[in-house]
């Protein structure tokens, strides 16, 4: 029987009760699309593992929209006309971070570099 997303929002809430709703919703969304087969998360190692793998990358981006944060923060205090290169890279990188996190949460493959 195929597992479905209240399936593992059942789990979730068994592995961390804590959880507010929209933590468990947020989850539900990140596992299903980490997995090619939601069906591999019925299994407990698997699910376990992918909840690690899952909090590692989502914290790992948090961390970089944070620091990208507050470098626009910085840059928003200048006039663009005045920029200079490294700054026009801090916005690069900025749209990079933007563009991993909704990645995380809408499941597609990275764009090609």
């Amino acid at each position: 029987m195929p597992m479905t997303c209240h399936d593992l929002a059942e789990r979730i809430e068994q592995m961390q009760p804590e959880a507010d709703p929209k933590a468990v919703a947020r989850l539900c969304l990140l596992l299903a699309n980490h997995m090619d087969q939601l069906e591999g998360l019925g299994n407990e190692d698997t699910l376990i593992e992918a909840w690690q793998e899952m909090g590692m990358r989502l914290q790992a981006a948090t961390d970089q929209h944070a620091a990208m944060t507050e470098d626009l923060e910085k840059l928003a205090r200048i006039d663009p006309a005045r920029f200079t290169m490294d700054q026009v890279w801090v916005l690069l990188r900025a749209i990079r971070v933007q563009s991993q996190i909704l990645q995380l949460y809408v499941g597609s493959a990275p764009a090609d570099e």
